[in-house]
């Protein structure tokens, strides 16, 4: 606000140039006509400053509770890495425990209306809602974890999840001692399948005759019937335990057990540090300051982007002491090669469990192959679920 003393100041220096501008009009004539409107522009209050630009409203619609230290908890680590980035560019907010279906889309909705014009949905359950709310929403962009499908305002994004778990594999065929390992399946779609098959691949690379076994408790988040899921497997006979659900449930029972398993999506270390082999995390941090870049620029657009290993979105943490220097080298090993791309999990020749060669020698599978997996390779002693 203009001081008293200022405005006083500014009348003065008004009058005295109306008087010089008078003066200037006699003498010169109609050449300096415009000088009046110069004084009496400089009489007038100095214009207001620009209002400060309104922050981007970010939102998440998580699937599970944040507290699940694995797949939501990773999502909204990431989010905390992204306010800490832009500072007060952005404003976020998150709802939790938001079930796949009709329910997301009523969320999705209300997420929209409160001003958020970047939403992110962290699960593949969001897809189908997720479009119906872009195509009434064209000012709002969309980000949709996992899917496939987008729109001109809803892009894609995933982690490479597959390699995470087959440098698990690895590990876990490095340390089991029964040759049967075991897996706690999630939802039987490509993607978990996918993982299934990429563990089993890298516990080959150590013991080319390993089992696994599968259970499916057809659930991202519950843990007691994962907790079932892991004892029916270590019933099995399998002495090391993976998962793709989002509870640290199964870890949990192995450490019961006396056996080992493994972190998923977090790392897991803490929670049952006896048990604990290695955790394979998820970082969304580098994606989520790269989307929401592409927004405070002006440069997002649609599309799909698939990270891994090579983008830092994909790693394998706190490997235990029960592990072998050897084995810790090869998986240094191979993460050096998938971060330079020398390495694909996915390279031929891979058989598939009926015995069929499904990728030829040294074919390198594409991401259509990898987005359209629906069977096991040779090794996993399991059915795919019917229709899957």
């Amino acid at each position: 606000m203009t001081s008293p003393l200022s405005k006083r100041a500014l009348l003065k220096i008004s009058a005295l140039a109306a008087i010089a501008a008078t003066a200037g009009l006699v003498a010169c004539g109609k050449k300096d006509a415009a000088a009046p409107e110069a004084a009496s522009a400089a009489s007038e209050p100095a214009s207001v400053a620009a209002a400060p630009k309104e922050p981007l409203k970010i939102a998440f619609a998580y699937v599970g509770p944040v507290g699940d230290a694995g797949w939501t908890f990773a999502h909204d680590k990431a989010r905390l890495a992204l306010e800490k980035e832009y500072g007060d560019k952005i404003k976020t907010m998150f709802v939790e425990k938001v079930p796949e279906g009709p329910e997301a889309e009523r969320v999705i909705r209300d997420l929209v209306g409160q001003g958020n014009t970047l939403v992110f949905g962290t699960t593949f359950g969001y897809m189908e809602p997720m479009l119906k709310v872009a195509a009434d929403s064209p000012n709002v962009k969309f980000e949709h974890a996992t899917g496939y499908k987008t729109a001109p305002n809803m892009r894609t994004y995933d982690s490479r999840t597959y390699e995470g778990a087959y440098l698990a594999g690895v590990i876990a065929g490095s340390v089991s001692k029964s040759g049967t390992v075991g897996v706690v399946g999630s939802i039987p779609i490509p993607e978990v399948i996918r993982n299934i098959n990429a563990f089993t691949l890298g516990a080959q690379t150590i013991n080319p005759k390993i089992k696994t076994k599968v259970v499916w408790v057809n659930s991202w988040f519950d843990p007691p019937k994962e907790t079932e899921g892991a004892q029916s497997l270590l019933n099995q006979g399998a002495d090391v335990l993976f998962q793709n659900t989002d509870s640290p449930a199964v870890l949990q029972t192995a450490e019961k057990a006396g056996k080992h398993a493994f972190g998923w999506d977090s790392d897991m270390s803490a929670i049952a540090p006896k048990a604990h082999l290695a955790s394979a995390i998820i970082n969304w941090a580098p994606y989520y300051i790269k989307a929401t870049k592409d927004a405070l620029e002006g440069t997002w657009a649609t599309g799909g982007v698939w990270w891994g290993v090579k983008e830092g979105a994909i790693d394998v943490v706190s490997i235990s002491d029960a592990v072998s220097a050897e084995t810790k080298a090869k998986v240094e090993s191979i993460k050096a090669s998938l971060k330079d791309g020398s390495f694909s999990v996915f390279k031929g020749p891979i058989v598939g469990q009926d015995g069929k060669e499904v990728l030829a020698k040294d074919v390198v599978a594409d991401d259509k192959f990898l987005g359209g997996i629906n069977f096991y390779v040779k090794g996993v002693d399991a059915k795919v679920p019917s229709g899957k």
